[in-house]
């Protein structure tokens, strides 16, 4: 426990640093700062596969798969890549939202930071409860594996006409009829006194929406780190760094999606391959190198061949 102990102190240290001193001051953040942040980020998280091998290698946490050092490093960057691709399609619902409920740029990452403690303690709700199924009952692998493709598919001939509005959720409707609404934002503010009757601000609707919407994402994206590795703590990890960084991606590419269309058909082979995985997993062993190398590279090609369009274009 005192590695779990470690971790989960070092993520509480950075978030208080982040809303206390980092961003104490609501402020536009640039692509300049967001850059330099998403960099910071996911160098860590690269690194933190080095910090995995120590761990495992030592044996300073517990190992109920019995994993190599080598294996457990793999698995946990694999993890990493594939929650850190399906983080791209919550940036999409992201940018739609703050748009729908004319969120200002400056007040954006206060919405962010508090739906990341949200996300942080949901996800870790999740892969407990997701851990605990697959190793109590294996056959529900299967229903992971079958989910994952039916998500593909579903991703794949989902129209752009039928993308998600949030003023239209049920999310939002349920939550006019819980607490009153104001369409006007009062500075960073969540909730606002009106002629002596509490409203709730567009802030804290759209991160109530995007708390819901995150909670929605993760039914895709533990089922898929679960076929990679049920070590709890390389799931929750990769997890983690995964959102953590989150925000600061979210500002480097939210005015550059439209360059990325094409990643949207990485995350459908990565969700198919993973799906499959989990489904022939008897049948066909995949090597750990293998599910990593070709995740990276269902990435890689995506990104390339949109900014090839898009220059073609």
């Amino acid at each position: 426990m005192t590695v779990w102990i470690i971790f989960l102190s070092a993520i509480v240290l950075f978030l208080a640093l982040d809303l206390g001193i980092f961003n104490k001051t609501p402020h536009i953040i640039g692509a300049k700062e967001a850059s330099k942040w998403t960099a910071v980020f996911v160098t860590l998280s690269f690194l933190f596969s080095g910090v995995i091998y120590w761990l495992y290698n030592n044996n300073y946490i517990e190992n109920p798969d019995g994993l190599k050092p080598i294996t457990a490093s793999i698995k946990y960057l694999t993890g990493y890549l594939i929650e850190l691709s399906l983080s791209i399609d919550n940036i999409f619902v992201i940018a739609i939202i703050f748009s729908s409920f004319k969120i200002p740029k400056k007040l954006q990452h206060r919405v962010l930071f508090w739906g990341i403690i949200g996300a942080i303690v949901f996800r870790g709700l999740m892969i407990y409860f997701g851990v605990l199924i697959i190793n109590k009952f294996a056959w529900t692998t299967y229903l992971f594996g079958i989910f994952l493709i039916f998500t593909a598919l579903k991703m794949l001939f989902t129209k752009e006409e039928d993308e998600f509005k949030p003023k239209n959720s049920f999310i939002y409707k349920l939550l006019g009829k819980i607490i009153p609404i104001t369409h006007q934002a009062d500075k960073e503010h969540f909730f606002v006194k009106i002629d002596g009757k509490t409203f709730a601000t567009p802030l804290f609707v759209a991160l109530i929406v995007i708390e819901v919407m995150d909670v929605v994402f993760a039914l895709d994206s533990v089922p898929a780190i679960l076929a990679i590795t049920s070590d709890p703590f390389l799931v929750f990890s990769s997890n983690i760094f995964a959102i953590l960084g989150l925000r600061s991606m979210y500002f480097f590419l939210a005015h550059m999606l439209e360059k990325f269309s094409y990643l949207e058909y990485s995350l459908i082979a990565i969700l198919s391959f993973v799906g499959l995985k989990m489904l022939l997993k008897e049948l066909i062993e995949v090597p750990e190198w293998a599910s990593l190398g070709f995740i990276a590279l269902s990435l890689i090609t995506g990104v390339v061949v949109s900014l090839k369009k898009n220059k073609d274009d």
